[in-house]
């Protein structure tokens, strides 16, 4: 029997950290943007309830699918079971930006 793949998705929205775990992620056909289908919530097994992951039940409720701008994304893992998800306070120290080279003043542009 082939196993379910399980991914935990990290990103940004709105200056917050959001994880979550989903069975599908992919390119979509929407250009820039990231697919993620099957978001997988925790079971209320215990009496302790997390509220950030309480806020993201209430937040993708009813959604099938959703669409994460690419520039968005912090990492995609393949996992062996999902955690709970969480949101945090979004904290500019542990994210490197990508580097962009811009030439030298007065350079000319390569032909």
């Amino acid at each position: 029997m082939k196993r379910q793949r399980t991914y935990r998705v990290t990103f940004h929205n709105q200056g917050k950290v959001y994880e979550i775990y989903c069975q599908n992620v992919s390119q979509s056909g929407l250009m820039g943007f990231v697919e993620i289908e099957n978001i997988i919530f925790g079971e209320r097994t215990t009496l302790v309830v997390d509220p950030s992951e309480e806020h993201l039940k209430s937040e993708f409720e009813g959604v099938s699918r959703t669409y994460i701008p690419m520039h968005a994304i912090v990492r995609v893992d393949e996992v062996e079971k999902s955690g709970p998800s969480k949101i945090t306070e979004g904290r500019g120290d542990k994210v490197t930006p990508f580097p962009v080279f811009t030439p030298p003043p007065g350079a000319s542009p390569v032909k």
